[in-house]
């Protein structure tokens, strides 16, 4: 697998734990809304079988608003410090610099950009500064009007060009490249047949030649998939199909996937690891 300078060496896919410290996250928004909650789902993540958790406190939901970064810091800092405190591999999952600078401050080794830098101009120097792991994922703008740059000729073709000027900016602006991770962005800015159009050429980002991060968890891709008669299951009923996608993820050679229920995807990613070591 895929190694990464500051985090830990896994032998197949890791699985990231999702902790939304938010009121309106689009599948569990206000669960984990407090600190103490917010650290007791980390460590369950992890005794379920997460080997890293991402601590979040900004919806990104389609058509989510930001939230301020006053309330972004008092929400996911003091998670980071308690989560790192209990000995947990803990990533930020955040578009500004500054809540980054004070979460890598308070322990955590990765910076989760859903923007990959384009959101806060004074983000990529934070990170390069502070020479973490900065995950770049696909990204055409804000949630509050993401759906309406859902266009593509060649979705696989588009978001792999559009990933790789973004990595050279990146790189351009001081980040260490073997500290890069890339990310598809599955549901941002993207209609259901992208992302399984997506999900179906990961050996096409692979190309890239960076390691992998696949968040495909409980997002409407899967609930257009399993509609019955139109209507899609709730988010937190597509847990089943959120661990198909990490075993198929785990298969194409996917660094990691991020997942808000890990128990079956944990057993998705050894089951994955297991056949490849068969074969």
């Amino acid at each position: 697998m895929s190694t990464l300078r500051g985090l830990p060496e896994w032998d197949r896919c890791a699985v990231m734990g999702v902790v939304n410290v938010t009121p309106d996250s689009f599948s569990d928004g206000g669960r984990w809304f407090d600190t103490t909650t917010a650290v007791k789902r980390g460590l369950d993540l992890v005794a379920d079988g997460a080997d890293l958790v991402d601590v979040g406190g900004e919806s990104t939901r389609p058509g989510a608003s930001r939230v301020d970064e006053e309330e972004e810091l008092r929400r996911v800092v003091p998670v980071v410090r308690g989560l790192v405190a209990e000995g947990i591999t803990v990533s930020v999952d955040t578009m500004r610099a500054r809540v980054a600078d004070q979460a890598v401050a308070a322990g955590a080794v990765l910076v989760n950009d859903v923007s990959g830098g384009l959101a806060d101009p004074a983000m990529v120097p934070a990170v390069a500064s502070a020479e973490v792991p900065f995950v770049v994922m696909h990204w055409r703008g804000f949630s509050h009007d993401m759906n309406s740059r859902a266009v593509y000729e060649d979705v696989v073709a588009e978001v792999t060009a559009e990933l790789r000027g973004r990595m050279e900016a990146v790189v351009d602006g001081g980040i260490d490249p073997d500290r890069i991770i890339i990310d598809p962005g599955l549901g941002f800015a993207k209609e259901a047949v992208h992302d399984l159009a997506l999900v179906a050429h990961l050996s096409d980002l692979r190309s890239l030649g960076r390691p992998l991060l696949v968040a495909a968890s409980r997002k409407r891709f899967l609930g257009h998939v399993l509609a019955k008669d139109g209507t899609p299951p709730r988010a937190r009923e597509r847990d089943a199909a959120t661990a198909a996608i990490s075993a198929i993820a785990a298969h194409e050679g996917a660094w990691a996937v991020r997942v808000h229920e890990v128990q079956a995807t944990a057993d998705a990613v050894r089951v994955a690891r297991a056949v490849e070591a068969a074969r």
